[in-house]
C-alpha cells in the first residue's frame, strides 16, 4: 500500500508540473479532471506520462490528449521550439513551411508552429487551408523552405494526429530536398525538442504568412506534366474517404483532360470523426465499400481511393466477366509494378527502387528491362534517397500504397500523381480493348505470379510484439512451405527486422513504425506453365496460406 501510495504521489507531482507548464486551458481541464479521478484513473494517468512522444517515421504520431505521450499544444510548441532551435544551430536559412490536414486540432497546431517560428526570427509559410500531404512537400521544394512541417496523422484513428518533418536542399541536400528526415537530424531535432526550457519563455510572433491558392495550382499543373498525351476516356469513381485530397485530384484531374472522376457523396468533405468508416485506411476491411457502390452505380472503369492525408493512392478493378467476384482491391505491390512497368514502356529511365517488404518483382522488371534497381528499409525516406543519387531516382513504391512517380516534384509518396498515372495508363488500356489485370496478367506469364500478402496483428500491449520478435530469432525456422530456409538475416541493430527466403518464398517480419502493429510480409513465386496463368495464382494463393501458417507458429501469434 505504501509503494502504491507512492506512485500516486509522484504521478501528481508529475502531472501538476505538467499543469504549471501547459499553455492550453482545454488540456488542463482535461488532465485536472483525470487527476479527479484518482486513483480509479492511475493506468490513464501512467499511460499519459509514460514517456514524451518520440520521432519514429519522420516525426511524431499518438492520440490526442493533455501530458507528454499525446499529441496537444504543449508537445506541439516544444516540438516547433526544438525544431526551429536546430534548424537555427545548423545554420539553416529561409523560411519554415507548413501545411496541415483536417484533423482535430491540425489547424490550432500549423498556427502554433507558425507563431514559434516567427517567434524565433524565422519566416513561416502556412498554406492557405487543409491540403494533401504532398502539396507540403511540393512546396518546400518550390518555396526555398529551409524545412516543412506537415499536422497530420495520415490513416491512423480518428483520434490520432502528427506532427510531420521535412528539410530542405540547404540542410537536407540534394537527395533530401523535400523530403522527410532521415538520422541523424531525427535524433538532433528530437535532442534540441528535450532542451527546450519552460513552454512559457518560448517566445510567440505574429501568425506568418498565409499563402495563395497560387501555389495549389502550380502544385496541380506540375502534376499534371507528370503524364503524357494520349487517350482520356476513363470513368472513374473516387473517395477520399473523408480527408483533404478531393478539391485537389478533381481539379488534377479535369486539367490533364480526364472526365470529372465521381466522388462519394458521404465522403467526399473533409470530416475528422470519419464517420462512415471504422478505419480510415483504404487497406482496412470496409472502407471502400461506398467507394466500390458507387462505381457499381456509374459503371465506372475503375475506382481510386485516397487516405485522408492523399499522399497514398488505393485503385480498385472490376474482375473479369465471368470470375463472379465482382470488384477487387488491387495489392500496392501490383500497383507498384504496372506503374514501373508503364513508365519503363514510356521510356522513362533512371532507378527504381522498392523496400526490402515489398515484392521482389520490380527486380526482375528491372533486371529484364536493363533498368537500374535498387532496395531500401520500409519509408519514403529511404525511398528517395535510394541509390546515393546515382542514377537519379526514376520512380520509387512500398507496398502500403504508397507511389513516387515524379521524385522531381514531390520526393515522397503522391497519391494525387500516382491516381494521374493509373488513369494515363488504364485509359491507354481501354482504347485498346483491355484492362489492368490484362496488364497484370502479362507480366505474370513473363516472370512467374509474384503473390504477396501480409499477417498482421493490432496489439494493445507492445510487449506481444517484443516477444514475438523475439521468439522467431530465439527459433528461426529452418524451412517454409517445405523448402529449406536458404537466407536468414536479421537486420539488428539498424533495423529490427528479420527476412527468411527460400527458392520461392520470402517473410520479412517486423513492428510498424506508425501503429501499435506486428506485420510479416509473405511472398510466393508461382512459374506459370503453358501461359495457364489462373493455375498458377490459384497454387500460388494455396501456397500462401500455407505460408502465413507456419510464420504465425513461427511468431506464437
Amino acid at each position: 500500500m505504501a509503494a502504491e501510495t507512492t506512485d500516486l504521489d509522484r504521478m501528481r507531482d508529475q502531472a501538476r508540473r505538467w499543469l504549471d507548464d501547459d499553455p492550453d486551458p482545454a488540456s488542463r481541464d482535461e488532465l485536472w479532471a483525470v487527476l479527479d479521478r484518482l486513483p480509479a484513473s492511475a493506468p490513464e494517468l501512467a499511460d499519459r506520462f509514460a514517456g514524451p512522444l518520440t520521432f519514429g517515421t519522420a516525426g511524431l504520431r499518438g492520440p490526442l490528449r493533455a501530458g507528454p505521450n499525446g499529441m496537444n499544444l504543449a508537445v506541439v510548441t516544444r516540438a516547433a521550439a526544438g525544431l526551429v532551435g536546430w534548424l537555427a544551430a545548423e545554420g539553416g536559412e529561409g523560411p519554415l513551411v507548413i501545411g496541415y490536414d483536417a484533423r482535430h486540432g491540425s489547424r490550432e497546431f500549423a498556427e502554433r508552429t507558425a507563431r514559434v517560428a516567427t517567434g524565433a526570427g524565422r519566416p513561416a509559410l502556412l498554406l492557405p487551408r487543409p491540403l494533401p500531404t504532398p502539396v507540403l512537400a511540393y512546396a518546400v521544394r518550390r518555396l526555398g523552405g529551409v524545412a516543412g512541417v506537415m499536422v497530420t496523422a495520415s490513416h491512423n484513428p480518428p483520434q490520432d494526429n502528427g506532427y510531420k518533418v521535412y528539410l530542405g536542399a540547404q540542410l537536407g541536400g540534394a537527395l533530401g530536398a523535400g523530403a522527410q528526415i532521415v538520422p541523424p537530424a531525427d535524433a538532433g531535432i528530437e535532442a534540441a525538442i528535450r532542451a527546450v526550457g519552460p513552454l512559457a519563455q518560448v517566445p510567440l510572433g505574429p501568425p506568418g504568412q498565409v499563402l495563395g491558392d497560387d501555389l495549389v495550382a502550380a502544385y496541380v499543373e506540375r502534376a499534371v506534366a507528370v503524364i503524357a498525351p494520349g487517350p482520356r476516356d476513363l470513368r472513374v469513381a473516387y473517395t477520399p474517404l473523408h480527408g483533404v485530397g478531393a478539391a485537389v485530384l478533381t481539379a488534377a484531374f479535369a486539367r490533364a483532360g480526364f472526365p470529372t472522376p465521381g466522388v462519394v457523396p458521404d465522403q467526399a468533405e473533409p470530416d475528422p470523426a470519419f464517420p462512415t468508416v471504422s478505419f480510415p485506411n483504404p487497406e482496412e476491411p470496409g472502407a471502400v465499400d461506398r467507394l466500390v457502390a458507387l462505381a457499381d452505380a456509374t459503371d465506372a472503369d475503375l475506382a481510386i481511393a485516397n487516405d485522408p492525408d492523399a499522399d497514398r493512392c488505393a485503385v480498385v478493378v472490376r474482375e473479369p466477366a465471368g470470375t463472379g467476384t465482382g470488384w477487387r482491391m488491387l495489392r500496392g505491390d501490383e500497383v507498384g509494378v504496372l506503374l514501373a512497368d508503364h513508365l519503363m514502356r514510356r521510356g522513362v529511365d533512371g532507378l527504381y527502387a522498392t523496400t526490402i517488404v515489398s515484392s521482389s518483382l520490380l527486380r526482375a522488371l528491372c533486371t529484364a528491362r536493363g533498368r537500374a534497381y535498387d532496395e531500401t528499409l520500409t519509408g519514403f525516406k529511404w525511398i528517395v534517397r535510394a541509390g546515393g543519387g546515382t542514377p537519379p531516382l526514376a520512380y520509387g513504391y512500398e507496398e502500403a500504397l504508397g507511389y513516387c512517380v515524379a521524385p522531381d516534384h514531390v520526393r515522397d509518396k503522391d497519391g494525387i500523381t500516382a491516381a494521374l498515372t493509373v488513369a494515363e495508363l488504364a485509359a491507354g488500356l481501354k482504347a485498346q480493348g483491355r484492362t489492368l489485370t490484362d496488364r497484370l496478367d502479362e507480366l505474370a506469364a513473363e516472370f512467374g505470379v509474384h503473390h504477396t500478402d501480409q499477417l498482421s496483428v493490432r496489439v494493445d500491449d507492445l510487449r506481444i510484439i517484443a516477444d514475438a520478435m523475439a521468439r522467431v530469432r530465439a527459433a528461426t525456422p529452418t524451412t517454409l512451405l517445405g523448402a529449406p530456409v536458404t537466407e536468414a538475416r536479421d537486420l539488428l541493430p539498424d533495423a529490427d527486422v528479420v527476412i527468411l527466403r527460400t527458392a520461392a518464398a520470402r517473410v520479412v517480419i517486423r513492428p510498424s513504425g506508425t501503429e501499435p502493429k506486428l506485420k510479416a510480409y509473405l511472398e510466393v513465386v508461382e512459374p506459370v506453365a503453358e501461359g495457364d496463368v489462373p493455375a498458377a495464382r490459384t497454387r500460388a494463393a494455396a501456397a500462401l496460406t500455407t505460408l502465413r501458417a507456419e510464420v504465425a507458429t513461427a511468431l506464437g501469434i
